[in-house]
């Protein structure tokens, strides 16, 4: 079984629950929880206390597993997993991994050649171990590929959280700051708060301190000026789903980091792994936009609401940055320059 006590998303020893740390509680607090119950896991999916998309994908996949072990009707065994997998996959519906995962080890159930549930079982556990194991190899290889972008004493602009806790180990925007580090190199990470959820402020600022990384927390309307005086050589994020044509969806302000340093000549890279690449999908305009709660904008994180109260609020969690303001994504299998097709990753050994 892989097993690190610190994941952020892990299969906990008795196969009877999915264990995350409840990333709403951070920075204040390191909390580890543990979930085996459908209702309870759609609402971690959904409150965000796992998030980004390979550790929902990650964690659907144990889900899933979990969840199954509790079906008591042999007869119904296949229509509960079904109905099981769809509730899952409502909970959020840009970050294309959810499905991804809730797929593959579905698939492993139906595709199992015995019918006996023990086996049917282990097929399933098999699989998202896998999910899990191919993703932990997968921010290895992306956080290789990104350092070779950048050099030593680079300032590099951050967007929301594409770290361990989004991801496993190294993570993927976050990677090759966290990589470097281990290897003598010294970067200056510029955070964007990333409101309204602010995982940038309460998340990548607990990752990069904790790492030893140099690092600076701005509110998102100061990247313009930061990049204007010279201190950013490079922008990372991440990405929660990449259309054929370049366009990646990530959280809400990706887009404009990326106007920005168009404006200012500044390399802006997306991370993306080849799970994120949601094939059935041509640009950008396929992608759909989860609308969340007003009170994310006007209430969370602040002692009370800070808006008149009954303003009519807008609240996107995600925006689609074009391909044409993107110079490179980084993916496992190699770097797509712009201009590049994905297709050609895709089917890359």
């Amino acid at each position: 079984m892989i097993y690190n006590e610190n994941d952020s998303v892990r299969l906990s020893a008795d196969e009877k629950s999915v264990v995350i740390i409840d990333q709403t509680l951070l920075p204040g607090e390191k909390r580890f929880i543990s979930l085996n119950n459908a209702q309870e896991i759609f609402e971690a999916i959904y409150r965000l206390k796992v998030r980004g998309a390979p550790a929902i994908g990650i964690f659907a996949g144990y889900a899933l597993f979990v969840l199954t072990c509790q079906i008591k009707d042999d007869e119904d065994f296949f229509a509960e997993l079904d109905q099981t997998a769809d509730f899952l996959n409502s909970s959020r519906p840009t970050a294309v991994n959810l499905s991804w995962a809730l797929n593959r080890v579905k698939n492993a159930a139906l595709s199992c050649g015995s019918r006996r549930r023990e086996d049917i079982l282990k097929a399933m556990k098999s699989e998202a171990l896998k999910i899990h194991q191919e993703d932990i190899e997968v921010c290895q290889r992306m956080s290789r590929y990104g350092l070779s972008l950048i050099n030593d004493g680079d300032g590099i602009l951050t967007h929301c959280n594409a770290g361990a806790l989004a991801t496993s180990r190294y993570g993927t925007g976050l990677g090759p700051l966290i990589y470097g580090a281990e290897n003598g190199y010294n970067f200056h990470a510029y955070i964007d708060e990333t409101r309204p959820l602010m995982q940038g402020a309460r998340l990548t600022a607990y990752e990069l301190m904790n790492a030893g990384i140099e690092c600076t927390l701005i509110c998102d309307n100061m990247a313009g000026l930061v990049m204007s005086q010279g201190k950013i050589q490079a922008c990372f994020a991440g990405c929660d789903r990449a259309a054929l044509n370049g366009d990646c969806a990530n959280k809400i302000g990706t887009s404009s980091v990326a106007v920005l340093a168009d404006y200012y000549k500044i390399p802006f890279y997306i991370f993306c792994p080849t799970s994120t690449i949601d094939i059935d999908c041509k640009t950008g305009k396929d992608i759909i936009i989860e609308e969340r709660k007003p009170e994310e904008i006007t209430d969370l994180y602040f002692d009370g609401q800070i808006a008149p109260q009954g303003i009519e609020c807008y609240n996107p969690a995600f925006d689609v940055t074009d391909h044409s303001l993107i110079t490179a994504i980084i993916t496992e299998k190699g770097i797509i320059r712009r201009g590049e097709a994905l297709e050609q990753i895709i089917s890359a050994e």
